[in-house]
């Protein structure tokens, strides 16, 4: 509603009879600011609106600049504007209020709605000094220079007592040794360590929660022993519990982040010091209502002081795991890559560890274990980059295989045209089909001739064919099937119980239970 149009129904609202404070309700102003408007008459008030018109006010120079940054962003806060404002024209005469009520009347001017995002916190309890830092991750695409669009990783840092930040990016996702090298980082940066650490449950930290007995990643627990510090770890779906890093993250992927153009990473993260220096840690907490920069101040004695900064610098590390899929390839930044068959055990540990150096990807089974395989890095995504090596040679394996069963009879020449017959019928599953026939010539061999020339007359072209054929001879022959040692599974049966036959029912009874006459 236009000041003019207030002002009008101030006097209407009056003359009806309703007070100061149902006017300032209805007019959505102050009580003070009611008794201005009843004070002055229609023509002084449109003289005093046309003069508060033409006045001229600190942020009309940057008027243009302003409307440049919300049209090309329209999700724009006013925050982050009177940050800008500081940070490329060095500009910070007035008060954020101000220039949250300026955009405001910019955006109704020029029909530049906000696009709201919502978002939810709960309060928690307030902490005692040094006693808890937490910890989160995020990502954020943005622009760079060429016009192209990259998405980068953050990982924050909030003392929960003074809401002071630490912030870190990198242009990579993060490996275990990244987030013990930030870990440092941030120590330095605060000056000490908290009694407590709070995280989320990431898989470059921990495994598994197991009933409250957590289990960590071996490198993180060897690192959490050195700088003793106590692990809080989040319950799944709660970030509740963590709630102060939850909107830090935000603040800085929003307030800093967010349509920001990216030049290179050491700029970016020198910006970001700056920006916590002048805004993150700066800016009055909308919670503590205090500066988190001057709260720190009273906070950092109770920092536990810690040792001389561990270096996670080496570049031959193995903390970057992978697991091997069952088609026994691991993926690495968008493309598969082949290591030895028979590696993958469908019960057994898959992880491995691996290592860049230069354009080689070094897999190894352990940190210091033997080298599994090697391969040249691909620039490309969703390729599958195998050595010829990690193959089986399928060709000479069947070959040899059947060059194995043609041994077993005397007639080779009519054994081959059952091979071959068989090779054409089940390409894909010839290595089955020559599976059975060879646990048929094993177990049942005086019969496997005639068994044999009867498919063969009888055009039966499968090994499971062949396999009822010479069982049936060998019943015939009054031979017994003998169970083989090694599908006994190593169960210690009697030889009594295996020559046993079960019972069987006469008809009446099956049809006495199924209700029948």
């Amino acid at each position: 509603m236009k000041k003019l149009e207030k002002i009008v129904l101030a006097h209407q609202l009056k003359r009806d009879g309703f007070n100061v404070s149902a006017i300032a309700r209805k007019c959505g102003v102050s009580r003070n600011t009611v008794y201005t408007y009843l004070g002055r008459d229609f023509e002084a008030a449109v003289e005093w609106v046309e003069t508060l018109r033409a006045r001229k006010r600190k942020l009309d120079i940057y008027q243009e600049v302003i409307l440049d940054w919300l049209r090309e962003h329209p999700d724009l806060s006013a925050s982050q504007i009177s940050d800008w404002l500081e940070e490329r024209c060095n500009f910070r005469e007035i008060g954020e209020s101000t220039v949250r009520t300026y955009v405001k009347e910019l955006r109704e001017k020029y029909h530049i709605p906000k696009v709201l995002n919502k978002r939810h916190f709960e309060a928690l309890q307030e902490l005692p000094r040094g006693k808890q830092m937490q910890v989160d991750f995020g990502e954020l695409k943005v622009k760079t220079t060429d016009g192209k669009t990259i998405k980068i990783y953050v990982i924050a840092f909030v003392l929960s007592h003074s809401r002071y930040k630490y912030v870190e990016w990198q242009e990579k996702p993060f490996t275990t040794r990244d987030v013990l090298r930030c870990h440092e980082n941030a120590f330095e940066f605060y000056g000490g360590i908290t009694e407590e650490i709070v995280y989320d449950q990431d898989k470059l930290m921990t495994v598994s929660e197991n009933g409250g007995d957590l289990i960590f990643t071996e490198e993180f627990q060897a690192y959490k022993q050195n700088r003793n510090f106590r692990v809080f770890l989040c319950r799944k779906a709660d970030p509740e519990s963590k709630g102060k890093i939850e909107n830090v993250v935000k603040f800085v992927k929003y307030n800093f982040g967010k349509n920001r153009v990216f030049h290179q990473i050491e700029t970016w993260n020198e910006q970001c010091l700056a920006w916590l220096e002048r805004k993150g840690n700066y800016q009055v907490h909308n919670t503590i209502k205090k500066r988190p920069v001057e709260v720190f101040a009273l906070e950092k004695p109770h920092l536990r002081k810690v040792s001389l900064p561990l270096s996670f610098e080496s570049n031959l590390s193995y903390s970057i795991t992978r697991m091997v899929h069952k088609d026994n390839v691991i993926k690495y930044k968008s493309n598969r890559y082949s290591v030895p068959l028979g590696t993958y055990q469908p019960n057994g540990e898959n992880t491995v560890y691996i290592q860049v150096e230069g354009e080689k990807l070094f897999i190894k089974a352990s940190p210091d274990g033997i080298l599994l395989a090697t391969h040249r890095l691909s620039t490309n995504k969703g390729k599958l980059i195998k050595n010829t090596h990690h193959s089986r040679d399928r060709s000479k394996g069947i070959a040899a295989y059947m060059d194995t069963i043609r041994t077993s009879f005397h007639e080779e020449e009519k054994i081959q045209v059952f091979l071959d017959e068989l090779h054409q019928r089940y390409p894909r599953y010839i290595r089955d089909q020559l599976q059975i026939l060879q646990k048929a010539v094993k177990h049942y061999k005086p019969f496997i001739q005639e068994a044999l020339d009867t498919c063969l007359q009888k055009g039966l072209w499968s090994a499971n064919d062949f396999y009822d054929v010479v069982k049936h001879f060998s019943k015939i022959q009054g031979l017994q099937e003998q169970v083989p040692e090694d599908e006994l599974s190593g169960v210690d049966v009697p030889t009594e119980l295996l020559k046993q036959k079960a019972a069987l029912r006469d008809i009446d009874g099956y049809i006495k239970i199924l209700g029948g006459v």
